[in-house]
């Protein structure tokens, strides 16, 4: 048995196994976002998908030339280019060739690739492809020096860093990815309304981003759909490079006789695989969850159909519509993150007008590097024809020096001041170019390509020239885009953001309307009883809880819970537990700090208004519409100082506000002193030298000041002048009688 060789330990270093972590982590993570992930902001491409174009061109698979198999393809990018799996590569070109997965497909498949039912592609043995138009224009230039290229993994090729990109790709297209720490999703767009923004972009570079969205209004998916969100929230999203926007799919109302109707979808959200989504529908109808649809039936041909059958034809299409874009991915919602690499390989999140400029930037140092390389061809080529020419002018002494001379090439040199190049292409002339119509050509392309040389010079002096040239290049495209209805045409179109009236009507026709009882204790547990339970009625709760709310109600009622940290959240009574046990803690429903607690729980009434106050005693007239909240999160409505909470909601009627705080003051004043809001700090209602507020409450002055007594007795006082003042002022003790408690009930 040999002896091993023990390692050579003067080149064994110590390193602290978190340092050694950290910096090789760090290592991996900057090669996924830069080498993987992340797309270029100039070409819109991921390593993987350039190194693909850029193959498929070395195999001549333009768009006017024949099929390869895509097998072929793969084997070229991964053996020369891609050092990965073939199935990750055959993957990425299987989704540039679909065209309900990218706006513009840079590949032209022949064969299976896949369709919208979320099917996948035939084995890469089976299909064949080539590049489209599309991905021509992107390549364009590239044997011009328009771009750097770099060694492939092995050193034995080369490979470009970027496309010269004479197409808006990442924009026009899309892209998504998650790296390390960081991910990217952006949506594609019209490519002809890029190309109109581009245009203004360079007419005047200090355009806003609003404005651009006069041109690029939003995104424009492959699938179509419809994007219904407010503007505001469009322009902020391009503005910050992030948003978040809801997608619908397109639906119409189609007529069946005697009041009947169905309702056919004919486009659905971006990345939504039909199958998935009928096998959904079909669960909720099974399940009872749609009672209001009978059925639903994918007749798919060509085209997306899918029909929704409502169980009765009373039922409002809107109203059922709404309901299937909450509970199915009929509605969808595209997270916008516009995450890129700039020019200098480092990741950013840019705005819609930064991404612009960054490709326009690409495009001028194409178009300078492109004219250099074209003036070094020229001044090649010129050299050549200079000495053609001297040869024409002196045909017999060249021919004397070919013939007679033992080192011709030097003599010609010497003769007619000629470089060794002019010289070598003189002796490589064949007899037939002497002829006199050989002359005229000569000097025709001479002329023409001295002309040429004396515009790209000039066009490289004047930085407007080249801006006028580079938008002439966009027009052009545009121009084109244009001539082919589906690139140019828009596909996505916009709606306004649903309204409440529409959710609250859905909810209606959804949900069986039926009296309950909601009950809530003191820890937050909550449960809705069938039917309207008795005041008196005893109620069962956990060891160590009470009853605190037992509150009347419809199963279609949605009820509006205020929190001490001044936030409103919405909770749908048919969405209540049951009333049998003891229920479920009102945390698990809403995000409910742990250390806040529930102020007040009431039903929503459509059009009521009510006056919130903190503690302290601030406090504003707001409306129960503008709190309706669809998400755990609530909506905050009273903002609040450190260690403060809010402290009550009273319904707002009548004419004047009545407030005593714990110090037993009370203070009439007018309802219009007081501000109606929809969030903020408020105003002060009455000032206090100890304590906070006690009660608020709102009454007709003509009718007098009530509060109900411990007893059930209401007790009633008429005459105000002594507590009436001006808001924010100090009161005077309460009227005798007044509860204890400090409460109007």
């Amino acid at each position: 048995m040999t002896e091993q060789t023990p390692p050579d330990r003067e080149n064994i270093q110590p390193i602290p196994l978190g340092e050694a972590l950290s910096e090789r982590y760090l290592a991996y993570a900057l090669s996924t976002i830069v080498s993987r992930s992340l797309p270029d902001v100039r070409d819109g491409l991921k390593p993987v998908h350039r190194r693909l174009l850029y193959a498929m061109r070395l195999l001549r698979l333009d768009p006017d030339a024949g099929f390869k198999k895509c097998a072929r393809i793969v084997g070229d990018v991964m053996g020369k280019f891609h050092p990965h799996g073939d199935t990750a590569i055959y993957d990425a070109l299987v989704r540039l060739a679909q065209d309900f997965a990218v706006r513009y497909p840079l590949v032209e498949g022949q064969g299976n690739f896949g369709n919208v039912d979320g099917d996948n592609a035939a084995a890469m043995r089976y299909t064949e492809a080539r590049l489209t138009e599309v991905a021509e224009r992107l390549l364009e230039g590239i044997d011009e020096d328009a771009v750097d290229f770099q060694p492939t993994y092995d050193g034995e090729e080369s490979e470009p860093l970027v496309l010269p990109a004479a197409f808006p790709n990442l924009l026009a297209n899309g892209a998504a990815g998650i790296a390390v720490g960081m991910a990217t999703n952006i949506p594609p767009h019209n490519a002809t309304e890029l190309c109109e923004a581009l245009l203004v972009l360079i007419r005047k570079p200090s355009t806003p981003v609003a404005d651009m969205l006069e041109h690029v209004p939003g995104p424009d998916f492959p699938t179509g759909g419809v994007i219904a969100e407010d503007r505001e929230r469009i322009v902020e999203a391009y503005e910050t490079g992030r948003g978040s926007l809801r997608v619908r799919a397109r639906w119409e109302k189609e007529d069946g006789g005697r009041g009947t109707y169905q309702i056919v979808v004919t486009e659905l959200p971006y990345q939504v695989q039909k199958g998935k989504l009928v096998e959904k529908i079909a669960a909720l109808i099974n399940d009872r969850k749609l009672p209001a649809l009978a059925d639903v039936r994918d007749e798919f041909a060509e085209d997306v159909r899918l029909v929704l059958e409502p169980r009765a034809r009373t039922i409002d299409a809107d109203a059922l519509m709404e309901q299937l874009f909450r509970q199915t991915d009929l509605e969808v919602r595209f997270a916008m993150n516009m995450n890129a690499l700039d020019a200098t390989r480092t990741p950013r999140v840019m705005s819609l007008k930064d991404m612009l400029q960054a490709f326009l930037d690409h495009r001028h140092e194409v178009l300078q590097r492109r004219t250099r390389h074209r003036l070094a061809k020229i001044a090649d080529r010129l050299e050549v024809l200079g000495g053609y020419l001297i040869a024409f002018l002196n045909l017999d002494e060249v021919i004397r020096i070919i013939r007679t001379e033992d080192r011709p090439k030097d003599a010609l040199i010497e003769r007619f001041e000629l470089t060794e190049r002019q010289a070598q292409a003189i002796l490589d002339m064949r007899l037939r170019q002497l002829r006199k119509l050989e002359e005229i050509e000569i000097r025709k392309e001479h002329d023409a390509l001295v002309a040429e040389e004396a515009e790209l010079n000039e066009l490289l002096a004047d930085e407007k020239l080249r801006w006028k040239k580079i938008a002439g290049e966009i027009a052009e495209l545009k121009k084109w885009l244009v001539g082919k209805p589906d690139l140019g045409l828009r596909r996505t179109s916009f709606a306004d953001a649903p309204s409440e009236e529409l959710a609250q009507a859905a909810e209606e026709i959804l949900v069986e309307k039926e009296p309950l009882t909601v009950i809530c204790s003191e820890k937050g547990w909550i449960r809705a009883a069938k039917g309207h339970i008795a005041p008196d009625t005893e109620l069962k709760f956990k060891d160590g809880d009470r009853g605190r709310f037992a509150i009347h109600a419809q199963s279609t009622d949605r009820l509006l819970m205020l929190s001490t940290d001044g936030r409103i959240f919405t909770l749908p009574c048919d969405r209540l537990p049951g009333g049998r046990g003891h229920g479920e803690p009102v945390r698990l429903m809403i995000d409910l700090p742990n250390d806040q607690d529930i102020v007040d729980l009431f039903v929503h009434q459509p059009g009521r208004k009510r006056l919130i106050a903190s503690e302290s005693g601030r406090g504003f007239v707001f409306r129960e519409d503008d709190l309706i909240a669809s998400t755990r999160n609530g909506k905050q409505l009273l903002n609040l100082p450190a260690g403060e909470e809010a402290r009550l909601a009273a319904i707002v009627e009548g004419d004047t506000v009545a407030v005593i705080g714990e110090n037993r003051k009370l203070l009439v004043f007018s309802l219009e002193e007081m501000p109606e809001m929809s969030r903020g700090k408020g105003v002060i209602l009455q000032r206090y030298k100890d304590g906070g507020v006690g009660d608020v409450k709102c009454f007709t002055r003509a009718e007098g000041l009530t509060w109900t007594t411990a007893s059930g007795r209401v007790m009633r006082e008429d005459n105000l002048l002594m507590w009436e003042g001006k808001r924010a002022s100090a009161g005077r003790n309460a009227p005798r009688g007044f509860n204890r408690s400090g409460k109007f009930a």
